[in-house]
């Protein structure tokens, strides 16, 4: 979804013309509920063509193919016996299991709802991404970078409150 009716707000390159109730209007348009059920939403700006044909090669397909089947691996062996294969099918009992934090996290991530505005569905969406995200990392507990990552993938809970 663009982030306003004309769709440059935030654009570094091109002014939005939208006024702020507008921007409101546009946004409400698409419910709390249904946003906490979408686990990841950032803002993806659009770049300029000296940066699309500039741009670092980065790390290979390959690289980042073998991490997510690692991680998967990984997941699958932590549910091995249970009726669920992803983390994004824990339930709430399975979350308070595998996505335990530490006393720094925990603060990040009160912060983070009482200053968002998180929803209880949201909350637990960050964990499991955390969760995922820890999994990828090669790591057995969620780390406060873990957790922050998981949170910045939830740009409209940012926007909407």
């Amino acid at each position: 979804m663009n982030p306003c009716p004309c769709g440059h707000l935030g654009d570094r390159n091109k002014a939005c013309r939208c006024s702020s109730a507008q921007i409101q209007r546009y946004q409400i348009k698409i419910s709390g509920p249904l946003l906490d059920r979408i686990d990841i939403h950032l803002d993806v700006p659009a770049l300029k063509t000296d940066d699309l044909l500039n741009a670092p090669s980065g790390e290979s397909s390959e690289t980042i193919r073998a991490r997510v089947l690692t991680a998967r691996e990984r997941q699958l062996e932590r549910f091995k016996g249970e009726d669920v294969f992803a983390n994004t099918q824990m339930s709430h009992r399975h979350i308070r299991k595998h996505c335990a934090l530490d006393k720094a996290a925990q603060k990040l991530l009160k912060d983070a709802v009482e200053t968002l505005g998180i929803s209880a569905r949201a909350h637990d969406k960050i964990l499991r991404l955390a969760r995922t995200i820890a999994d990828i990392d090669g790591a057995d507990t969620i780390n406060t970078g873990h957790l922050s990552e998981a949170i910045g993938y939830r740009t409209l809970d940012r926007t909407s409150t």
